[in-house]
């Protein structure tokens, strides 16, 4: 039986319960992170926490709680070792369903955890790479909030389950901007480039990391919009996400990506990735 927090207590999973006048439940009117845990350490905590700071304070919710406590706290209860911590905050209930609120209503705060597999040190040469799909960018204006409203995430990501792919890549105008669940790269005439921060995408803790790492490796990296040909030209691509850390791409729909092998470039981000986290989580 795991166990779960809510709204100060911390409760076995069965036990929780919220209303069903939640604002969460019924409006999506809530934000989310997910924090990674390995032996006791959140990976790339600082940023996680801050992006879910960003996402509370753009719509309107103000919560004083420590959260890296109780990230730490929470992993405890249910058991340590590595687990993925999720953490959700709605606006709150007032008994009643209405599209306003009272400034007086009070945040529902909610977390829980699962195990994740252990980190593997895994070989390079051993990952052989992903498939994704292209799909219309269907969802709303404001994408680097981090919201419940995952449902043009959720049919992006069942038609890619559909197609064998990992993933789905979302097209918007031409431009392809991201996963359902994580960013991209290409690499195009030798250099790393993904595409900016603006509202039409969720800005990564790993892309931000994959950045950082490679300037510091002095390999050549800019932030540019993709178009579709240019995607489908590339000489590599990848996907970034907490929980896939940086993976190779190597058709995209029915479509070989360069040679149909993870590239180069891949495999020395890759390296720099795994040395400074301690980890590779997808085979």
């Amino acid at each position: 039986m795991s166990t779960v927090y809510l709204n100060g207590v911390f409760m076995a999973a069965e036990e929780a319960k919220v209303s069903v006048f939640d604002r969460g439940f019924l409006f999506a009117d809530s934000v989310y992170e997910l924090i990674p845990v390995v032996d006791g350490q959140g990976l790339e905590m600082q940023a996680h926490l801050q992006r879910f700071a960003n996402s509370l304070e753009a719509i309107g919710i103000t919560v004083e709680m420590d959260w890296q406590e109780l990230c730490l706290q929470l992993v405890e209860h249910n058991g340590g070792g590595h687990q993925a911590v999720y953490v959700q905050v709605s606006r709150g209930s007032e008994g009643r369903r209405s599209m306003t609120y009272s400034a007086a209503i009070q945040p529902t705060v909610f977390a829980c955890c699962q195990p994740i597999p252990a980190p593997l040190a895994r070989p390079v040469e051993q990952v052989s790479g992903v498939k994704v799909v292209l799909t219309e960018d269907v969802r709303w204006g404001r994408c680097d909030i981090k919201s419940t409203m995952l449902l043009p995430n959720i049919l992006a990501r069942q038609l890619a389950q559909h197609a064998c792919a990992e993933d789905a890549l979302l097209v918007k105008e031409g431009l392809v901007l991201e996963g359902s669940s994580c960013n991209l790269f290409i690499v195009r005439h030798g250099e790393i480039v993904t595409p900016p921060l603006s509202p039409h995408i969720l800005g990564g803790t790993t892309r931000s990391l994959l950045l950082q790492l490679a300037r510091q490796a002095a390999m050549p990296v800019s932030e540019a919009d993709i178009s579709v040909a240019e995607l489908c030209s590339a000489e590599e691509v990848w996907l970034s996400s907490s929980s896939r850390g940086v993976l190779p791409v190597v058709k995209v729909d029915e479509q070989p990506v360069a040679n149909g092998q993870p590239g180069p470039v891949w495999a020395k981000m890759a390296a720099l990735y795994q040395q400074h986290t301690g980890t590779y989580t997808q085979p």
